[in-house]
């Protein structure tokens, strides 16, 4: 058997320290976000993408797809935000088993409500700790892995994430879309591109419409 390529001292600390950097700093906005709007993270980054959307809606495959979710974790939290009349979910005409989540007037007042603060916890706990060169230093860790990881999944015999080239493009010369992209902290990227549905409402895969 072939032995490990075990991590050095010196890469256990940059990978050890990149999860507690990760994990630390996700807890603390998304717990302060909860205490300040009643927002609980994934909340948030829904809201934020049907914010984006054209109209505020999506079908339910391409939040997956921006969430990267388990289908089941996303219909539970839809149906946990309709109870709370953040999103509404509507049918799609040409698609008898397909559904648009809509952003409602409550979730938009919510989410409007909520990104000043959110983007102020994200500068409080993560920005101000770090110098301009730390920063471009950051964006261009965050596009090297990116671009790296189609080419490292199929080395590995895994399919692509359809989110990995949008997000590596984010991550390119651009440094204030870079900053926003690699460092939006919560359950869905706040830069995520989402995958255009197949016409008129159609879904890609099958799935959960």
């Amino acid at each position: 058997m072939t032995e490990p390529d075990w991590l050095d001292e010196r890469e256990q600390r940059a990978w050890r320290g990149y999860l507690a950097l990760n994990t630390e700093v996700q807890r603390r906005v998304a717990r302060q976000l909860l205490r300040e709007t009643g927002l609980t993270g994934a909340e948030y980054a829904v809201l934020v993408s049907l914010s984006e959307a054209p109209g505020g809606r999506l079908r339910v495959f391409q939040l997956r797809h921006a969430a990267e979710w388990e289908k089941t974790r996303l219909t539970h939290q839809i149906t946990r935000m309709v109870a709370r009349g953040l999103v509404a979910r509507e049918p799609c005409p040409d698609d008898p088993r397909g559904a648009f989540v809509v952003l409602t007037e409550a979730g938009w007042e919510a989410v409007t409500a909520a990104a000043p603060r959110h983007v102020a916890h994200v500068r409080h706990w993560f920005f101000d700790a770090l110098k301009p060169e730390q920063v471009d230093a950051l964006i261009d860790i965050s596009r090297s892995v990116l671009t790296r990881l189609p080419e490292a999944d199929r080395a590995m015999g895994e399919p692509c994430s359809q989110s990995i080239a949008a997000e590596a493009e984010a991550c390119g010369p651009d440094p204030a879309g870079a900053i926003e992209a690699c460092t939006a902290l919560g359950g869905l990227s706040e830069m995520s591109e989402i995958p255009e549905p197949c016409p008129p409402c159609g879904n890609d895969d099958g799935g959960d419409r």
